[in-house]
C-alpha cells in the first residue's frame, strides 16, 4: 500500500474505532450513550492530538472512557512520529535510495533500519512521559492521593503528545490548567514536555548523535544539521516572541493581579501551548481580540516536522519566508544558512501553506454560517485555526457549535494532522514519476 494511503487509512481506522467505543454507555459517567457526532469529535480530537472537546473530559467520561481517550492520544502521537519519519524514509527508498536512512545529515551520518528507528522513538516517548509523570506526581499525589497518579500519567502523555486534554474537571469543569497557572511545578514540566514532543524525533536524534553521543565516547561533538538548526532556532524565537507578545497584549487583562514572575510564567506557558498543545492557563474567551489574532498566527505555524505538534510546521514557514526574501532580492534560488534549498522543498512549502489557508478560511465560513447564535469572526477563525493546527485552544465555542460545524471541524482536524504529511509525500512521489519530462515554458504575468 502506498505510504499516503496507509497514513490516511490508519488514522481513519483508529478514529472510527475510538468513536464507536466512546458511544457505548459504559464509557460515560452518567451511564448513557454518547451521540455519534460527539463521540466522533472526541475521538478525532484525541487521535489527531488536538484537544478540542464537546464537553469536559472528566465530567462526561468515566475512568474507562478516559483510558480510551488516553490510548487514542498515545496512538495518535506515536503514529504521527512513526508515519512522518518512518514512511518518509520508506517512500524515499521506493524513489531509488538503497539504504533506509534518515535524510541527509539527520543523525550526523548514522544510518539505521526502520525497526531501530521505531525502537528509539518508543524509548524517547515513553521515557519522556514517565519522567514528566513522576514530576507532576509531586504536585498531584499529595493533593489528590492515589488518584493523583492517574492525573499525572494522563497529563504527561497529553502534554508530550501535544494533545491538550485534561481530567481536572472535578475541580472546575472546562478550566484546563487555569487553576495551576501560577504553579511552576505543573506549568514548567508540562511546557517542557510540549516542547520536546513538538521538536520531533529527527531533531532530538540529531542532538543525541551530534552532541551527546560523542561525549560518552570521548569524541569531539559535531555540528547539528541544517534542519535541526532551523527548528531549534525558530522554536526559541517563536517562544520568545510569543511570551513577549502575550505579556504586551494581556498585561492589564488576563494577567492582571499576578506578580511579575507569575505573569512571565503564564505568558511563557501560553506561548508554548499556543503553537502545539492547547492547554490553557488563562481564560481564552477573556483575551483581547488582538491577542487571539496573535495566537492564530502561532497556531498556524505550529511545531516541527516528525513531532507531535501540528500547524504548517516551523520549517515550512522558514522556507516560505526565505523564498519571499530571495525573490525580493532578485535571487533565482532560495537560500538558508549559505545553502540552496531544493526546488521540491520550496514547492511543497508553498502547497502546504496554500492548502492550510484554504482549509482554515472554509472552516471559518462554515462556523459562521451554520450556527443559530451569533459568533464573532475572530472567535470562528480562532476555532478553525486551532482545529487545523491540532492545537485545541478555544474561546468557548466548541460545546455550543452545530452538528455540521462539529463535523467540519472533525475534517479540519483530520486534514491538519495527516493532510500536510500526505500532500508532501504525494508531491514527492509525483515528482519522482515525472522526473525527466521537460515541457515548453509558458510566460504568465503575475503581481
Amino acid at each position: 500500500m502506498p505510504p499516503v494511503r496507509l497514513i490516511v487509512s490508519s488514522f481513519f481506522a483508529v478514529i472510527l474505532l475510538g468513536a464507536v467505543l466512546l458511544t457505548l454507555p459504559i464509557m460515560s459517567r452518567s451511564g448513557n450513550a454518547t451521540s455519534m457526532i460527539d463521540a466522533l469529535f472526541t475521538a478525532t480530537s484525541a487521535t489527531c492530538v488536538t484537544g478540542l472537546v464537546p464537553f469536559d473530559s472528566w465530567t462526561h467520561w468515566n475512568g474507562l472512557g478516559q483510558v480510551v481517550i488516553l490510548f487514542l492520544i498515545q496512538i495518535g502521537g506515536l503514529g504521527v512520529i512513526t508515519f512522518t519519519t518512518g514512511f518518509t524514509l520508506l517512500s524515499r527508498r521506493k524513489l531509488g535510495l538503497r539504504e533506509l536512512q534518515l535524510a541527509t545529515e539527520n543523525t550526523a551520518g548514522n544510518a539505521m533500519d526502520i525497526y531501530h528507528l521505531v525502537k528509539i522513538i518508543l524509548t524517547l516517548t515513553l521515557s519522556s512521559e514517565l519522567i514528566g509523570a513522576a514530576i507532576l506526581a509531586l504536585r498531584f499525589v499529595p493533593k489528590f492521593g492515589l488518584h493523583g497518579i492517574w492525573i499525572s500519567i494522563f497529563t504527561a502523555v497529553s502534554s508530550y503528545c501535544n494533545a491538550g486534554f485534561d481530567i481536572l474537571g472535578f475541580e472546575k469543569p472546562d478550566n484546563s490548567l487555569i487553576g495551576y497557572a501560577n504553579d511552576p511545578l505543573v506549568c514548567i514540566p508540562v511546557a517542557l514536555l510540549i516542547i520536546v514532543g513538538g521538536l520531533g524525533f529527527i531533531v532530538i536524534s540529531n542532538i543525541y548523535f551530534a552532541k551527546l553521543s560523542p561525549l560518552f565516547h570521548k569524541k569531539k561533538p559535531t555540528s547539528l544539521n541544517l534542519h535541526s538548526s532551523i527548528v531549534l532556532r525558530m522554536t526559541l524565537i517563536l517562544l520568545v516572541i510569543g511570551t513577549i507578545g502575550f505579556l504586551f497584549f494581556e498585561w492589564d487583562n488576563t494577567l492582571e493581579g499576578k506578580n511579575i514572575f507569575q505573569k512571565i510564567l503564564t505568558a511563557f506557558f501560553q506561548s508554548t501551548s499556543a503553537r502545539t498543545a492547547g492547554f490553557a492557563s488563562v481564560d481564552i474567551a477573556s483575551e483581547h481580540d488582538i491577542t487571539k489574532l496573535f495566537t492564530v498566527f502561532l497556531m498556524f505555524i505550529g511545531a516541527a516536522p516528525a513531532g507531535t505538534g501540528g500547524g504548517v510546521k516551523v520549517t515550512t514557514f522558514v522556507v516560505l519566508i526565505a523564498t519571499v526574501i530571495s525573490v525580493m532580492a532578485g535571487k533565482e534560488d532560495t537560500t538558508l544558512h549559505h545553502r540552496r534549498v531544493e526546488k521540491g522543498t520550496v514547492y511543497r512549502s508553498l502547497a502546504i501553506v496554500t492548502v492550510a489557508i484554504l482549509v482554515v478560511v472554509c472552516t471559518t465560513g462554515v462556523i459562521l454560517s451554520t450556527n443559530a447564535h451569533p459568533i464573532s469572526a475572530i472567535d470562528a477563525l480562532f476555532e478553525a485555526t486551532s482545529a487545523f493546527g491540532t492545537v485545541g485552544l478555544t474561546a468557548g465555542l466548541t460545546p455550543s457549535l452545530s452538528a455540521i460545524s462539529k463535523f467540519v471541524l472533525c475534517l479540519t482536524m483530520f486534514i491538519g494532522r495527516v493532510g500536510p504529511i500526505s500532500l508532501a509525500l504525494a508531491i514527492a512521489i509525483k515528482r519522482a514519476h515525472n522526473k525527466g519530462a521537460v515541457l515548453p515554458e509558458g510566460k504568465i504575468i503575475v503581481g
